[in-house]
């Protein structure tokens, strides 16, 4: 919705996810969310989210920029954190350091981040994947590590309550937008 209501308003928009985004983070996004839930040890996870997120910034992100669009991505660096480093029990420092490579320590200038308890968001999801497929310990470890970069970053991590109607969540991040950016909505 945002990036419609962006392109609408006349801006050049990319909307990419993570991982996936570019032809060979789509076939890593593939081995990581369509396996068998045991298949994959948690360091061999990290590392493929972490070279399937430089592919999509070499790739796609760092291009577009250049090009003056404005990049709108479903996740990024944060979420390694919160799974990896939070839910999986990695070292977060060594995480910071290898995201910064991987992406050559390109941060996002803004991002959403919708809260919601997680057995209510588990319950949303339609299509489970091998990540939503975990138990919900780690589930709830990674919903705290969202909260506490949130915590870290706040001049970038903008908390949303999900809870909400999906039309106040995209009015208050339309708000966000332009208030923070300085891009008209």
């Amino acid at each position: 919705m945002l990036a419609e209501t962006l392109t609408h308003q006349g801006h050049k928009v990319q909307l990419t996810r993570e991982p996936g985004g570019d032809p060979v983070s789509e076939e890593i996004r593939k081995i990581l969310l369509d396996g068998d839930d045991h298949s994959i040890s948690d360091r061999a996870e990290l590392l493929l989210y972490l070279a399937a997120r430089a592919q999509h910034t070499e790739h796609i992100i760092l291009p577009k920029l250049r090009e003056d669009f404005i990049v709108i991505c479903a996740r990024y660096t944060d979420s390694t954190i919160a799974y990896q480093g939070y839910g999986n029990g990695f070292d977060l420092g060594s995480i910071e350091r290898m995201n910064d490579f991987a992406t050559s320590q390109l941060v996002p200038d803004l991002t959403f981040l919708l809260d919601i308890d997680i057995e209510t968001g588990l319950k949303r999801q339609e299509d489970w994947n091998r990540m939503e497929r975990k138990a919900i310990d780690f589930h709830k470890r990674v919903g705290l590590g969202f909260l506490k970069q949130a915590e870290l970053h706040p001049e970038r991590i903008v908390v949303i309550d999900a809870s909400q109607s999906i039309e106040a969540i995209r009015g208050q991040i339309l708000r966000y937008i332009s208030d923070r950016l300085g891009i008209a909505t």
